[in-house]
């Protein structure tokens, strides 16, 4: 399992327990709702973190296939639901400040997730301090930055957020971030929350500092997509396929495990066409709908009994 790269708690728990066994340190719900599946992985102890190789705490996956047809209407269900399941992760009042961060480059658009959910986000901290008595008491602090990537900037992306950490005090961190999947069904459809925190750069292996509540003194809750798979995620999900379909590829593969099948044609296609991470060809379409949604979950979250056309009316 070492060897196999995901971002996603659903799919470390997965590869762990193929059967759906219990795993020490552990537990899982899962329920759907208006179409969307909801999965919670809460690792309960350093045994737990150990086996699926997550930190101590909750990680809730929202997916649904709906996703891809860009229905206002379900769309709109999904980021309330989005805002319910940040509010069960971090308590968020009236006097509650918070500051939303968009990792990743906006110059590559599988990349540009966290910087396009902050375009839509409903800042507020300066109206609150500039003109307090004409905002509606239904409106909380909230600020919002895009620090772009070390390549970009030439700094560090946490010690840029933990700057402007030490110069605002929020009491919430809401960052947003690209992922990678062992999966290619879940390329745009699926939303994963956490209270852990995240590592910018983790989806394509480039671990930078971590933003948990431990390095930036703030609660903090990290919101990801996976938009891309590795290529031999592909080359797996194709043998599978081909295996599924009952066609005879030769008796070891058919017999080979996920684990193994990926660790084989990870050094295969490692070692003749290098470290390859390949997204959809329609993922800017894709990553301007599931920006939209996000955003429209966290404005939701991080204000009280707001509407989704005030927030709109807000924006424009």
């Amino acid at each position: 399992m070492k060897n196999i790269r995901t971002d996603l708690a659903i799919e470390a728990r997965e590869l762990y327990s193929t059967d759906g066994g219990q795993i020490p340190g552990v537990t899982t719900e899962n329920e759907e709702i208006d179409g969307i599946n909801i999965d919670r992985v809460h690792v309960l102890s350093s045994i737990g973190e150990q086996r699926i190789g997550k930190p101590v705490g909750n990680y809730v996956t929202l997916e649904s296939m709906y996703i891809r047809e860009r229905d206002p209407e379900f769309e709109e269900k999904l980021s309330f639901r989005l805002s319910q399941e940040i509010r069960n992760l971090v308590s968020i009042d009236k006097n509650t400040s918070v500051l939303i961060v968009g990792l990743g480059n906006w110059n590559i658009t599988p990349d540009s997730l966290g910087p396009k959910v902050v375009d839509r986000i409903m800042v507020t901290r300066h109206l609150l301090e500039l003109i307090p008595d004409k905002v509606d008491e239904r409106v909380h602090s909230v600020c919002a930055i895009s620090p772009g990537v070390l390549g970009i900037t030439g700094i560090e992306t946490g010690e840029i957020i933990r700057g402007v950490i030490e110069k605002i005090r929020p009491d919430v961190v809401i960052a947003i971030d690209a992922l990678a999947s062992r999966r290619t069904s879940r390329i745009g459809v699926t939303i994963q929350l956490a209270d852990t925190g995240i590592s910018p750069g983790s989806g394509i292996g480039n671990k930078r500092m971590a933003l948990t509540k431990e390095t930036l003194g703030a609660d903090t809750i990290a919101i990801g997509v996976p938009t891309v798979v590795y290529a031999h995620t592909i080359g797996r999900d194709t043998i599978k396929l081909i295996h599924d379909s009952n066609i005879q590829i030769g008796s070891d593969i058919n017999f080979m495990s996920e684990e193994q099948l990926d660790a084989m044609l990870n050094q295969i296609l490692s070692e003749n066409m290098g470290d390859l991470v390949v997204t959809p060809k329609d993922v800017d379409i894709m990553i301007d709908n599931i920006a939209g949604i996000i955003a429209d979950g966290i404005n939701l979250a991080v204000h009280d009994n707001i509407t989704l056309d005030e927030i709109r009316t807000f924006l424009h």
